[in-house]
């Protein structure tokens, strides 16, 4: 690593004390001072209010000086963004984008510029948060509805999720759902051979983790006996080859297995689609409707599957409610199946779907409808059928007659790299599919000139005269589909620019995004997302590369890895990452796979009990059993605090079978520890390795790092504390970084391979994960430089600490550490106000959006809580408006208590007001509609209403409609 120019230290020049070095005062136009929301004077007040003479005397009563790293981060200064869009633009030229034919789940395909600029370069889409909040969501859920529908509709089966990580992924989940729904004790799941052989790693590295024997065999062969519970096929195959797939389900369905069909949502335009032949579980990638290739993600992929198993679905469902008023609302449907809720019991792990990139592939069908959707297919079907012809009559054979898009060509033994390098002069990338036998992938983009070129380099410099007139379709009359889909008529309503503006639009106006307000989440920070970090993420360079494409061709990505994976180690003490993980949920899996393979390495495979604190994070437990792991809770004392005496007792107990720790530090709970050394000393003197959750890594970097404090492994979630936006639920990405022993075990990939010794398996579709949103992160890095990363923990901190000082009074503080301190959240106890005043946690949470503001997180870790992490991008002007607000709640509430206001019937139980409630002719509540509409001076001056009044959540779950229903379904709600 490049050291720094400036040892500047960690403080800035109004608050340098202990670290001994005084940096040059904030205000200069550095970027640190666009990232960061108070300025020197808001920071000196702020620490008046709670105390304080400096910002280094919190910070040193905060985090235990046993685990404090004052040494400087050895990572390049800070740059401009000139000059960091500069480099990125460098790194974008050194990917040469060919033409690509690769196929294997991914197609180029164009982006529709309406969707382009305004979802996904628009911060009011990009910025928002998981639609938990479902009255300040309305846009992003109907999206998603969108979504569903259209993928339900092309499968022919009854529900779908609001989208999965990756086809690889989402096929995973449906040998876990399968297996789940079995009645038997059935333990083999076969999967087809002509599958993409990296849908075939992740299931493999997933059933592995879970005991379940996997078989790859032709469908023709496929023995279905008592020991089957589930069978994989694809539809069309990785070579394009379309198989009758009838016969395979009667005889899955015999034996009591679910057969799920990975396919392609534009072959389905033209195909039978799997519902309707027999599939249990249809997945795949949404990826060709209209989302760049990104050298492999983030895309979403799909999950469909029939109505006796909607309560198994992994992952989000959007579902149609009513609210108050009762109006049609929706909502995120059957949320108790939410992992960080059913904990160990959780369906998945899956927490990231990747909402932004399904709202664009929703909308790409919103706007092609029907009939542009089926053009398309019908256009990509006709040149391959072409091409097919042409290379038949110039002499090779072609693999399969019937197919979609994709063509498998048998060339004689040593012509496949004359082929190959004929074709890359034309600047074209073939997939080479055995020695003799070559794949021609076509997509949106190709056109005639491009099968022309490709002609010739088959050809091989003779005269490719081929006759093309007249080539029929290869796909016979009883594989073709006679089906309707997308009738609703959201689908047929869009078709000029003018009426898509205007609907994305009036979508967004319903959401309240980062471009409003801040939006307090515990455990998920929401900081900024400069503008100059995502300005990359759409050039050609980054976007227009197959992820299987050859290395050489993408120099620029290889030199962004090699960057980031260096500075995440520095960041955390550790020596190796992988980019791998596509979620913070993929990691927690993958380094615990990779805790696994090294405790097998060393001859200790029964190393499988997990030790979670119940301050963990809620993903934590669901992975360890996703990862064949014995979940073994760990209590925590009334401080929040991990027990160190039960912590020692049962790493003792388990002390042959202890495989890991998973703690989150600081905790889920909002404390820095002062004992995380002593917790790693009790794991490694049993035996165990531990893993660290990096959710709240923020409140870390730059004052102390995992691998120093004694963990083994850490995932980070590069969509929370390195600048990745959520996109209203995902994109994310969650590298783990690891100590020497475990990098050897790091996971490897079937297509591209890594380079690992003995990998734990392949986790996620592509080599690295979702490589085209990694340039935001290494943005953010490069602009903040060593001491900038460090302010801004300091401040996230010093914000934190400042909402909970100001409102300590009047909402009770659930935790804090040393001198009453937090680390980067805190959590706010509601619970009293129950008894009170008959008021619960979503009560205050509703009244929040009033104030236009985006609530907190309700009722995790602790039922009946808020958990506030503010981050440091909020200016103090906004962290007093939300104390302002929290503190007029609870007058709201005292009203109720000293009986100025009636339980069940008062402001706060009415929560959230829209504007139809306050003009409305009828007004028969006990306090005004100024009141309720705005509640603050702010609110007059800038307002985000929510577009419905509080949903019924029960009513939706009973009542689930998860696509877009006929418009009388809508009057029957």
């Amino acid at each position: 690593m490049a050291t720094t120019t400036e040892e500047t230290g960690r403080s800035s020049s109004a608050h340098s004390g202990s670290d001994g070095a005084t940096p040059a005062p904030r205000g200069d136009g550095r970027f640190v001072d666009r990232h960061i929301g108070p300025r020197e004077d808001d920071v000196r007040q702020m620490l008046d209010a709670m105390g304080y003479d400096s910002l280094d005397s919190l910070i040193d009563t905060l985090v235990p000086e046993n685990i404090r790293d004052r040494r400087p981060l050895d990572l390049p200064p800070a740059r401009s963004e000139q000059e960091v869009i500069a480099a990125l633009q460098r790194m974008a030229s050194q990917n040469t984008v060919f033409k690509t034919y690769i196929g294997m789940g991914y197609s180029d395909c164009f982006t529709p510029p309406v969707i382009q600029r305004n979802i996904l370069e628009n911060p009011g889409w990009y910025t928002a948060y998981t639609p938990y909040q479902a009255e300040i969501a309305q846009g992003r859920l109907e999206a998603l509805l969108n979504f569903q529908t259209m993928v339900s509709d092309l499968t022919g089966l009854e529900v779908a999720n609001a989208s999965l990580l990756d086809e690889a992924t989402a096929a995973a989940e449906a040998m876990t759902l399968s297996h789940a729904v079995s009645t038997s004790d059935a333990h083999r799941y076969l999967i087809d051979a002509g599958c993409h052989p990296q849908t075939i790693a992740v299931v493999e590295t997933r059933a592995e983790a879970r005991g379940i024997e996997v078989v790859v065999a032709p469908p023709a062969t496929f023995e279905f006996d008592a020991s089957v519970f589930g069978a994989l096929v694809q539809y069309p195959s990785t070579e394009g080859k379309i198989e009758d797939f009838r016969a395979v389900c009667d005889r899955a369905h015999a034996v009591g297995a679910l057969v799920t069909a990975a396919t392609d949502l534009l072959a389905l335009a033209l195909l039978v689609p799997p519902g309707e032949w027999g599939a249990d579980i249809a997945v795949g990638n949404s990826q060709r409707f209209g989302v760049p290739l990104g050298y492999g993600g983030p895309h979403a992929a799909f999950f469909a599957t029939r109505d006796d198993y909607k309560r198994q679905i992994p992952g989000r469902i959007i579902g149609v409610s009513k609210d108050r008023s009762g109006q049609p609302a929706l909502r995120m449907a059957l949320q108790t199946r939410e992992q960080h809720i059913r904990r160990d019991k959780a369906t998945s792990n899956i927490c990231t779907a990747q909402v932004l990139l399904a709202v664009i592939a929703s909308m790409y069908g919103v706007y092609h409808g029907p009939e542009g959707i089926r053009r398309i297919a019908e256009r990509v079907h006709r040149l391959a059928a072409r091409f097919a012809e042409g290379v038949k009559q110039l002499g090779y054979e072609v693999a399969h007659a019937v197919f979609f898009d994709t063509v498998a060509i048998d060339v004689p033994a040593g012509q496949v790299p004359k082929i190959v390098a004929a074709a890359r002069e034309r600047n074209m990338n073939l997939r080479e599919v055995t020695a003799t036998r070559l794949g021609v992938a076509f997509d949106e983009t190709t056109t005639e000139t491009d099968l022309s070129d490709l002609l010739a380099a088959f050809a091989l410099g003779r005269p490719a005269d081929v006759d093309l007139t007249d080539v029929p379709m290869r796909i016979p009359a009883a594989q073709r589909r006679t089906t309707s889909y997308l009738t609703h008529p959201v689908f047929h309503r869009y078709r000029s620019e003018t009426e898509m503006l205007r609907y994305l639009k009036q979508l967004e106006a319903k959401d309240l995004s980062l471009t409003a307000a801040m939006i307090p989440l515990g455990s998920c920070t929401m900081k900024l997302n400069a503008t100059a970090e995502m300005v990359p993420i759409t050039w050609a360079g980054f976007g227009g590369l197959h992820p299987f494409a050859p290395r050489e061709q993408a120099q620029g990505y290889t030199e962004l890895f090699r960057d980031l994976e260096a500075q995440l180690a520095e960041i955390t003490g550790f020596d190796a990452v992988s980019l791998q993980p596509n979620a913070g949920s993929q990691g927690e899996f993958c380094g615990l796979l990779t805790i696994r393979a090294y405790h097998r390495a060393r001859g200790e495979p029964g190393r499988i009990t997990c030790l979670i604190p119940q301050s963990a994070h809620g993903t934590n437990p669901a992975s360890a059993v996703m990862a064949g792991m014995t979940v073994v809770p760990v209590a925590t004392d009334a401080g929040g605090n991990i027990d160190m005496q039960d912590l020692q007792a049962k790493a003792e107990k388990h002390r042959e079978t202890l495989g890991a720790l998973m703690v989150t530090y600081p905790s889920t709970h909002g404390v820095f520890e002062a004992g995380i050394r002593q917790v790693c000393e009790i794991i490694h003197a049993n035996g165990g390795q531990v893993y660290m959750d990096g959710a709240n890594l923020n409140a870390q970097v730059g004052l102390c790092r995992p691998g120093d404090i004694g963990a083994d492994v850490c995932h980070l979630n590069l969509h929370k504390t390195f600048c990745i936006p959520h996109g209203g639920g995902g994109p994310g990405m969650g590298p783990i970084a690891v100590a020497s022993h475990l990098a050897p075990y790091l996971p490897d990939h079937p297509v591209v391979p890594l380079g690992r010794e003995a990998p734990c398996g392949t986790v996620s579709a592509a080599p690295w994960g979702s490589p085209s949103i990694l340039p935001i992160s290494w943005a953010y890095l490069a602009l903040m430089g060593p001491d900038g990363l460090t302010e801004a923990t300091r401040i996230a901190i010093l914000n934190a600490n400042y909402i909970a000082h100001r409102i300590k009074e009047h909402f009770p503080l659930l935790y804090s550490g040393t001198a009453g301190l937090i680390g980067h959240e805190c959590i706010l106890d509601t619970r009293p106000f129950k008894k009170s005043a008959g008021v619960d946690v979503e009560d205050v949470a509703k009244r929040l959006i009033d104030f236009s503001f985006h609530p907190p997180t309700v009722s995790f870790p602790v039922p009946g809580t808020l958990m506030v992490e503010p981050t440091e991008s909020e200016p103090k002007r906004e962290l007093d408006r939300f104390c302002d607000a929290m503190i007029a709640i609870r007058q709201e509430i005292r009203e109720i208590e000293e009986g100025r206001a009636e339980p069940g019937n008062n402001i706060l139980s009415y929560a959230p007001h829209t504007i139809a409630d306050v003009i409305s002719d009828t007004w028969d509540r006990p306090y005004s509609r100024e009141r309720a509409g705005y509640p603050s001076a702010e609110t007059r001056e800038h307002k985000v209403w929510p577009a419905v009044g509080r949903i019924d959540r029960a009513y939706g779950d009973r009542h689930l409609i998860c696509s877009c229903p006929p418009l009388e379904a809508y009057g029957e709600v």
